[in-house]
Formats: C-alpha cells, structure tokens, sequence
C-alpha cells in the first residue's frame, strides 16, 4: 500500500481527498502546515508528498524548500489557476509536478498515479536493467542511479525519468510531448513549461562538455537532444 502525504491547511479540501484516496487503496496522512509537513516529509515513512502552494506560515514552497534540502521525496504541488510564478518556482525547486486547483479527487488521484509509476517503475527487461551510457553519464535505471564524471546526480524522480528518456535517445532530438507522455505519464498541455523547467534544471546539474557546450541541446521545433560529446 503506497503513503500519501498530504500537506494542506483547507481542512475540507483534505478530508475529501482523503477520503477517495482511502477509497483507491492509498494510505493516507496529513498535515495543515509547513512545519508539520516539513516534519513528516522528512519521517522517510511516505511514497509522495501533495503540497498545497498557498499556506499560511511557513507556505508551501518555502515548506518544499526545506525537504528538498534533505530528500529527493516525490513532491505534487497544487497551484491556483493563473499561479504561474510560484509553478514555476516549484519547479525549479525540485517539485515533480503540479496540478492547478480546484481538481477533481480523481484527477489528482491520476497524478499521484503517474509520478509513482514512473518513480517506482519495475525493470520491465533485461535491457532496463543494464547502465546507459552517454559520454560522462551513466544512468543504471533498475537502481534508479546516476553519475556525471563519477560524481552522483542528485535528481528529482521526474528529473531522472526525463533524463532517462533521454539518454536512451541520445543522440537524436526528442519531442516535449514525448518527454510529457514517457516521463510524467501524460499529454503535454497547452501552455505546460513543466518539461522546460525541469530540462533548465538538468543542464545545470549535468554541466559542460569539455568545448563549453551544454550536453543538452534545444533542437528549434523538434525538442531537445542529449549529446556526449
């Protein structure tokens, strides 16, 4: 049974979640504050965390801040419509993604989902499981594992699935609705930065080619490229 952490100060809001999340077979805790969450977050005792932006206090993205300090937990944040700055703030502090309120139980539900799917996936064959290689990277996927130069990445889930599908393609450009679909389990949407965020990320993480050239490549009107040298 997979842990949810729900982290929200609209009481009814999380009641209802978690009562349909209980209903799909989740275990669920919550917390209606940063430092509680913050707390519970770090217990090492839940799958994903939904954080909620807009909290009083210690708000959510200074309550994701603080986690991603010290756990790579996967993190859903629920944004406001129109909320663009802190989305995109989120994500640059390591959210996996996020999903704008109000939302049915059940889209959020599709979400969490989707990220722990992608964080947990089985090695599905033997192919998975061996060590993809692209220049100074090397990913070993079963393991959920990877290294720059012998030095270990520190990713996010969705940061390493993205990376992943790119470096299984290396070498040739991939489409953001492929990355969407293969790394977060879903269409791209209309307007989405997401995937542009999280790829920002990553080339700070990943660095320079030895000719200063960043490894990832955007591609005009095609996506982006991993390249090794």
């Amino acid at each position: 049974m997979k842990k949810v952490l729900l982290i929200d100060d609209d009481v009814e809001l999380v009641d209802m979640f978690q009562e349909y999340l209980t209903q799909e077979g989740f275990a669920v805790a919550t917390a209606h504050d940063g430092v509680q969450g913050t707390a519970l977050a770090l217990s090492g005792n839940y799958n994903i965390a939904v954080l909620d932006v807009m909290m009083p206090g210690v708000n959510g993205i200074e309550t994701l801040r603080r986690v991603r300090q010290h756990s790579r937990l996967p993190i859903l944040m629920l944004t406001g419509r129109g909320d663009d700055s802190d989305r995109i703030l989120g994500l640059e502090l390591g959210a996996d993604d996020y999903v704008t309120k109000p939302c049915t139980p059940r889209e959020l539900t599709a979400r969490i989902r989707a990220i722990l799917r992608r964080a947990e996936a089985p090695v599905a064959d033997a192919v998975k499981a061996l060590t993809l290689k692209v220049g100074k990277l090397e990913m070993t996927p079963a393991m959920r594992r990877a290294t720059i130069a012998g030095e270990p990445l520190q990713l996010t889930s969705t940061e390493f699935n993205l990376l992943e599908v790119l470096a299984r393609n290396a070498g040739r450009p991939v489409s953001k609705n492929e990355l969407s679909e293969e790394a977060l389990g879903r269409p791209l949407a209309r307007f989405d930065r997401n995937i542009d965020v999280h790829l920002s990320s990553l080339r700070q993480k990943l660095g320079t080619l030895a000719d200063g050239r960043s490894c990832l490549l955007t591609i005009f009107r095609q996506g982006y490229q991993l390249i090794g040298d």
